[in-house]
Order: structure tokens, then C-alpha cells, then sequence
């Protein structure tokens, strides 16, 4: 878009009308209006690109008061409500310009699984690791009321009846916004994980990559 020109942007999450002048303010843009569509069911508004009035001062939304830039997440828990969350965050922060480095390590490695893995060599224990852990995406659990799966298959349906995008679609959209996906090698080792399962676009990395990443950060989570 050419600064001045205007967006129409329509969505069904109550929390749009919030979230959208809160990142107008850090992206430098302009929030002319919000509304709701009765007939569509859906939160307007309307943002033009850049700023409306010269004489405002923003800080800039690449930087907090240290100058860190970046944001980071160590992704522990292979649950899917978390997993969820996580990536929710991550694109939330990259929409914002922000670098996003997510490091995955013990149960999070099961979150970077491909649904069709090729056949790979491995030893006694990490065919067993292979046979308790989940082997993609669909297998996640929920930290809470997951009732054998029961709660996981709520949830699923529940996202997809108000149109919230499922949890691959959620990493494919953080990977395309350039949010970097790191994979703990030390944590591969030891679950017997081979990079060969994983989804396009992850790194291996071990705890100096995240430590790198943090250094940077103005934002660091643990999830």
C-alpha cells in the first residue's frame, strides 16, 4: 500500500477492535474507525497507512525502552492448547515487525512432526519413544480436560466453527511471516527425534541459537 490509502479489514474476534488500535500504534498506522456489521457479523475497520497527524510522536514499535527488538519463546510443552498459543503469539509479534525465534525443546519437538515422515532407523529406546510419544500434530492432547482426546476434538471443531485457522495452519502462517523455528538438538538425542521428521523450515539448534535470539529480545516467554 501507498502511505495515505486505506484498508478495510473485517473480522468475527470480539478482541479485533482492541487488538487492531494497539497494533496500528505500534506499526505507525492510523485506526480512522471501528464498527460492527449486524448483517455480516463482522468487527470493521478502517486503517490508513501511515500517520494522520505529523506532529504525533510514537516510539519507534521495533524497539523497547533497552532497544531489543526481537521476541522469543521456549516451547516445552507438547500440548496442543499451548502449542496453539504459542503461535498465536509468534505471528501476533511478527505482524508487528518484530524478529520471533521459537525454540522447541522436550515434548515441544512433537508439535514439528510431518504427518507423512519417511521410514527411519532407530534403536530399541527411540522406537519406544516413537510408540508413547504423539507422532504429529493431530495426536496433541490438551493440558486440561483432554478425556482421552475427547477435549482435543471439542476444541478442534470449536476453532472451526468461528473460522480460527487449526494448529498447521498456524505454523505455516508463523513460518511464512519469518518466524524462526528451532529445534533443540540435545533434546532430539535424547527422545530419539530425527531431523528427518520434522516440517519444512525447521533449524537445529542448541541452547546457545535461543540464548542468541533472547540476548535480543525485549520479549521471552516459556511456554
Amino acid at each position: 500500500m501507498e502511505e495515505g490509502e486505506i484498508l478495510e479489514v473485517k473480522a468475527s474476534d470480539p478482541g479485533f477492535t482492541k487488538d487492531i488500535g494497539a497494533w496500528c500504534d505500534k506499526t505507525q498506522n492510523t485506526l480512522i474507525e471501528t464498527s460492527f456489521d449486524d448483517k455480516q457479523k463482522a468487527f470493521i475497520a478502517y486503517i490508513q497507512k501511515g500517520i494522520k497527524d505529523t506532529k504525533r510522536q510514537l516510539i519507534n514499535p521495533m524497539q523497547t525502552s533497552e532497544g531489543k527488538e526481537g521476541a522469543t519463546m521456549v516451547v516445552f510443552s507438547g500440548d496442543l492448547d499451548k502449542a496453539i498459543a504459542s503461535f498465536i503469539i509468534a505471528t501476533g509479534a511478527a505482524s508487528m515487525g518484530k524478529p520471533v525465534t521459537l525454540f522447541f525443546t522436550f515434548w515441544g519437538l512433537n508439535i514439528l512432526k510431518r504427518k507423512n515422515k519417511p521410514k527411519i532407523k532407530k534403536d530399541k529406546i527411540e522406537k519406544l519413544f516413537d510408540i508413547m510419544l504423539p507422532k504429529h500434530t493431530n495426536q496433541l492432547g490438551l493440558s486440561h480436560m483432554n478425556m482421552g482426546g475427547m477435549g482435543a476434538w471439542m476444541i478442534k471443531k470449536i476453532m472451526k466453527k468461528h473460522q480460527v485457522d487449526d494448529i498447521d495452519t498456524l505454523i505455516k502462517n508463523a513460518i511464512d511471516m519469518g518466524v524462526k523455528i528451532v529445534a533443540c538438538s540435545m533434546s532430539m538425542e535424547l527422545m530419539g527425534i530425527k531431523k528427518e521428521e520434522f516440517i519444512e523450515g525447521v533449524e537445529i539448534g542448541g541452547v546457545a541459537s535461543y540464548l542468541g535470539a533472547a540476548e535480543d529480545s525485549g520479549l521471552n516467554l516459556f511456554i
